[in-house]
This record gives structure tokens, sequence and C-alpha cells, in this order.
């Protein structure tokens, strides 16, 4: 496997950290740990365990994305004629045979550019946000349109449209993937076991924020790709304005011409998407109570997306800075 290259990307990930290396310095392949920041000791961690350190400037915002981006470009120098890239998030670690069966996928398939597997949550029954991400990470097999952080991607393919967009706060991965499939490049999941995650989410506000990131993302990847022919997360972000905005807005300002049965219409409008969400949740074979948590976390999640949609709106017509939205303890 020695096309293989690895980049792991963490801030103050601590035990995960640890275990991730673990994971992939065994398999004697050039690993890149890019470190945002830490201040746990995850760079001499890195260190003592063989791997290859980027440490980011903090002088300049830190983004998944630029530290991906400065991992890759690092490997480039290190491996110059390497074929293939796993990306890997801290917080996960890789499953034992994932990385040949993916690099497999790709040279049986050359117009296929990244190929990613199952990412399952490591401990889903600490806390229900983490049985919620569980339910999150498990997306259909096949042919797809975006792939999340860990993944193994085509070198030539990455190289040729420039790498992860470094100025995308959330949502960076689906953003590439839009640039790879345009450039005639095929995302590939498969019925595999790539990496299991530790979320750590065990309070509301930690899943407040993370919800309001991925309404960022929604936002932002429809304001930079929403005119092209697949319209990007246009569709997400107008359900967002709908759920989030339009219909309790409504709702509140027809009380009193409709002798508050506006509020009762409003709440059988979220009681059919959460019926909805809860139908196809148990289509994907998941336990009833499962069905029943993610589906009124789902209805509740369009709150925390809208702050995040308007938030970047807001960023973008006063030119502000958008900084990383954090959740992690």
């Amino acid at each position: 496997m020695q096309s293989i290259g690895i980049v792991v990307i963490g801030r103050n990930e601590g035990s995960r950290l640890h275990k991730c290396l673990l994971s992939v310095v065994g398999e004697g392949i050039t690993v890149i740990y890019v470190d945002s920041g830490s201040t746990d000791g995850s760079v001499a961690l890195a260190r003592s365990l063989g791997a290859h350190i980027v440490e980011l400037d903090l002088s300049i915002p830190f983004t998944a994305a630029r530290a991906r981006n400065a991992g890759f470009e690092y490997l480039l120098q290190v491996e110059p004629n390497i074929e293939f890239v796993q990306f890997v998030d801290g917080d996960c670690r890789v499953v034992a045979g994932w990385l040949e069966r993916a690099q497999n996928e790709l040279l049986a398939q050359k117009d296929v550019v990244v190929v990613c597997g199952r990412r399952r949550e490591e401990f889903p029954n600490n806390s229900i946000y983490n049985r919620l991400c569980d339910i999150e990470w498990d997306t259909p097999i096949g042919e797809a349109k975006a792939c999340g952080g860990d993944a193994m991607m085509r070198v030539s393919a990455l190289k040729q449209v420039g790498g992860f967009n470094p100025t995308l706060i959330a949502g960076e991965e689906p953003e590439l993937c839009v640039r790879l499939r345009q450039a005639g490049g095929r995302i590939l999941r498969i019925d595999a076991e790539m990496t299991l995650h530790d979320a750590q989410i065990t309070r509301l506000s930690q899943w407040w924020r993370r919800s309001l990131r991925g309404g960022h993302a929604y936002a932002e990847g429809s304001w930079l790709h929403g005119s092209s022919p697949e319209r990007h997360w246009v569709q997400e972000s107008r359900r967002i304005w709908f759920w989030g905005f339009l219909l309790p807005f409504l709702a509140i300002f027809g009380v009193w011409p409709t002798w508050g049965l506006s509020l009762l219409l409003l709440f059988m409008a979220y009681t059919f998407l959460a019926y909805r969400v809860y139908q196809h949740t148990r289509q994907r074979n998941f336990k009833t109570r499962d069905a029943v948590s993610y589906s009124l976390f789902c209805v509740l999640d369009k709150f925390p997306q809208l702050q995040g949609l308007i938030q970047f709106h807001l960023s973008r017509l006063f030119r502000r800075q958008r900084t990383l939205v954090e959740y992690k303890n």
C-alpha cells in the first residue's frame, strides 16, 4: 500500500487522536498530522508515534479545509509520486482492512475519484446526541454526490481542482465533491466499514452548535454553487427557511385573525414532518425508539440551522470574517 498517504487533522482531540494515529501508523505508510493550535500535547503525541507534523499558523483563521490542504501539500513534498490520499478526522479511527479495500476500488474504476465507506459512531449509547450521529452516518451505498471528512481520494483529481476551499468553515467536503464531479469524476460509497467516530456530544448546546454549523454550510454551499445545474443545496436551504422561519412566522401572525387555529395548524404541520422522517428512518431498519428520537430532532434541527443560514448571510452582507463554529468539549 505504498501508493497511499494519510492526512489526519485535529485540535485538542486527546485520547481520540491517540486511537486515530494508532489505527494508521502501523500500516507502513506516510502519515501527516496537521494540528490547529492544540494545547493538550497532541503534537508531541503525534511525533512520538512517527507522524510527520504540520502546525498551522494561528495568525490565519484555521478551518478543517485549510488543514487538509496543508497536510496534502506536505504529503506531496514527502511522497511526490503518491497516488491516493486518505483523509481522516482526529476524532476517528480507521477500521482494519479499509485502506486496502478503498485502494482496490480506485484501482479498478479509473473514473472514481473518491471512495468512502461506513462511518460508525463508536459510542452511540453514551448520549442521545451520539446516537443521532450514528443514524446520520447511515447513508445509502452506491454512487453519491458527496463524502464526509473521512474518505480516500485520487491525488491527480484533487490536484486538478485545487484541493479544498480553505475559506469554508463547514461543508468543505460536499463543496469539493461538486467540483470533482464537474470535472468528470465519480464519488463512490461502498458497503465496507471505514471509520469509528467519537462525537462526545453530551449537551443540547453542543448539538445546537453542530446543527447551526450545518445551516451555515447549506447557506454557503448554495451561495457558491446554487446556480449550477444541480442546484447544490438550494432545496435544503429553502426547506430550512420554510420550516424554520416562514411557517412559524405565518402561524404567529395568524393567531388573532384565526382565533389561534394557525398554531394548531403549525403543530399539525410539524407533526406531519416528524412522521415522514419517522417512516423513512424505520424503513432503514432502525428501532422505533431511535426513529422517534431522530424524527423529533430533525424537526427541532430547523431552528439552529436557520440561525446558521442567517449568520452566513449577515456575515456576507457586512463582509465580516466567518469564524469556525466549534461544538466539542
